[in-house]
């Protein structure tokens, strides 16, 4: 969360200071030019981009998102425990050092939101009590007034109370101390407010001084509305043909006479630096409208705002959607739970999983039976088919208690049935909400990730081909399920991500009639890599691909006195340039994340 917000904050900061450029070239021209420029950097601050890129991952998207094959990591757990990520001490400690940073942070921001929302709801009653004890008045006046005129026993400036229902408040006797045309003048000034909605306004900017009510550009912003808004309604006023000395007598008159409005959300007639105004009056200069030019500018502009962010989320809506987590389970058959279930906290021996808990389909027949002996934390990426990515995995933890990574908790149950690998998932997902009550839901951030890319332009390495260049699908054995056969480079079938290691030798790891997509999916896993990866490499098609390196030992989950021994070779990252002609460089990427939103120890039985 912390990291969305501050991402929002330094947006709204950006947009605020183009905003004051754009108002300080459109000085020349009409005051409701400016306003409208100075309302959109307040409107940004209640609107975050990350909501508008959202919004483009939701629109019909023509192209569906390749699902990750990673059924290559279930090979690999044939000889290592299940990748996992716990905490260690250290990062804990950083972790919950966080966490009471955050929170500190959140109760500093509760105080002074409310501090602001008390100071303005003690300032509205006020204004309430006085319109409550108002009276329904007819005002002499040639103007139509379309609101409710009311006369309120209180020495306060003429002004526009209420968004939905607006009446004009007068205070008791104006008629009797201001003379005809001054008081045509100041209701020609609160009629514009109200065709202006400025009390909309002032209310929609106020509840964004609230929220930010730490930030010192909402403030800025606050000034500058009220500025302009009561220069746009002197100048409509002249307009309509209002005498200047006329009118600037009212405005002191009500200033002599008179207290200012309270909120700035009731529009009065007195705001804004008030020797500035009554110069701009008796000037009466004449305003120049927009040019075509800086019509089209400024509509440009608008657009772009709100357009681009969400052409944003609709392009990569593909990535962000091959994570969802909605569209497999509604597959697999929605809610669903085992007959029964142990849950136990275990402190011996780890002992393997009767099946891969990765985020692939790998999966043998299992009667209906699960076991594991995993942190809560694995439990959960299984239940809601997560990548053991740790960068990802490290924004789930975030907030939570050391325990969620480092307890060992054995889970045997039995379903009925056969079900699936992802029907497995779901009663998962119904064991933890009843016994560790879990509550989560998925977001999406702008992260860091890696672009996979080539290393030159234009060309592959020796051991990433076309897949038009090597034997058709069609040529290969059906029972050929292994490494490549004598003389060959590629792996002898399509479609299946082929994983060998044998002891004291390196990995190798490849597949034919595959994309590059699909390789990029796989490598945070296949390299232990910290950050997802997207494909940036610009090629289309199939590929067939072989990579040997020698893997990291495993630093992670329990001790396994069974691993291979580290051998000498190439790291995978050398391997992925000198072998496939690729390399990885940092970037921005949306990606979906899971937010735990309550969570328990497990009850155990």
């Amino acid at each position: 969360m912390i990291p969305g917000v501050v991402a929002h904050l330094w947006q709204s900061t950006v947009f605020g200071g183009t905003a004051w450029f754009a108002a300080l070239a459109l000085r020349t021209n009409r005051a409701q030019v400016r306003y409208g420029v100075w309302f959109t950097a307040s409107a940004k601050f209640l609107i975050p981009f990350a909501w508008l890129v959202r919004l483009g991952t939701l629109l019909p998207h023509s192209v569906s998102a390749p699902a990750v094959r990673t059924e290559w990591v279930a090979a690999l757990q044939g000889f290592e425990p299940p990748l996992t990520t716990p905490m260690a001490g250290a990062g804990a400690a950083a972790t919950a050092n966080h966490g009471y940073l955050a929170a500190a942070a959140v109760v500093l921001w509760a105080c002074g939101f409310a501090a602001v929302a008390i100071c303005w709801l003690l300032r509205w009653r006020r204004v309430y009590a006085l319109r409550n004890s108002a009276r329904a008045v007819t005002v002499p006046t040639g103007l139509r007034i379309p609101v409710p005129v009311m006369s309120a026993p209180h020495l306060i400036e003429p002004g526009v109370f209420g968004i939905l229902r607006p009446v004009l408040l007068l205070p008791e006797g104006i008629c009797e101390r201001l003379t005809g045309s001054q008081l045509d003048a100041i209701l020609a000034h609160e009629l514009c407010h109200i065709r202006r909605r400025d009390s909309l306004t002032a209310a929609l900017h106020m509840a964004a001084q609230a929220i930010f009510w730490f930030h010192p550009l909402t403030w800025w912003i606050g000034s500058r509305l009220v500025e302009e808004r009561e220069q746009a309604c002197d100048e409509e006023v002249l307009r309509l043909g209002c005498k200047p000395g006329v009118y600037a007598e009212s405005i002191l008159t009500v200033c002599r006479l008179y207290l200012s409005s309270p909120l700035e959300c009731v529009s009065g007639v007195t705001g804004a630096d008030l020797k500035r105004r009554i110069e701009a009056i008796m000037r009466n200069r004449s305003v120049r409208g927009l040019t075509l030019a800086r019509k089209v500018a400024l509509a440009g502009a608008g657009v772009a705002a709100l357009v681009v962010p969400v052409v944003v989320g609709f392009l990569n809506a593909p990535a962000m959607r091959a994570q969802d987590d909605g569209d497999w389970q509604r597959k697999a058959g929605g809610k669903m739970a085992f007959e029964v279930a142990s849950v136990k906290l275990d402190t011996g021996a780890f002992r393997s999983p009767n099946f891969p808990l990765d985020p692939g389909d790998a999966y043998g027949p299992v009667g209906g039976r699960f076991s594991a002996d995993f942190s809560l934390q694995t439990y959960i990426s299984f239940a809601y088919k997560l990548s053991l990515i740790p960068s990802q995995m490290d924004h789930m933890l975030a907030h939570l208690p050391r325990w969620v990574a480092t307890d060992r908790y054995a889970i045997d149950a039995r379903a009925a049935g056969t079900p699936t690998k992802d029907q497995m998932r779901l009663m998962m997902q119904s064991l933890l909400a009843d016994r560790v009550k879990l509550a989560a839901h998925f977001e999406t951030h702008v992260g860091p990730a890696y672009a996979m890319v080539l290393a030159k332009a234009g060309k592959t390495g020796s051991q990433l081909r076309p897949h038009s260049e090597g034997a058709p699908c069609e040529a290969a054995a059906p029972a050929a399920t292994g490494p490549p056969r004598e003389g060959e480079v590629f792996p002898a079938v399509c479609d299946v991500y082929m994983a060998m290691r044998y002891p004291g030798k390196l990995l190798k790891v490849g597949s034919r009639n595959t994309t590059t997509a699909l390789l990029a999916g796989s490598l945070p896993g296949l390299g232990r890599l910290e950050l997802p990866v997207v494909d940036q490499t610009g090629l289309d098609g199939r590929y067939d691909f072989w990579i040997e390196f020698a893997p990291e030992p495993n630093r992670a989950g329990p001790p396994n006195a069974d691993a291979p021994a580290p051998v000498e070779g190439p790291a995978f990252l050398d391997a992925l340039r000198e072998q496939l002609g690729l390399k990885l460089e940092s970037t921005k990427a949306p990606l979906r994340v899971l937010v735990i939103d309550k969570l328990e120890r497990p009850s155990e039985n």
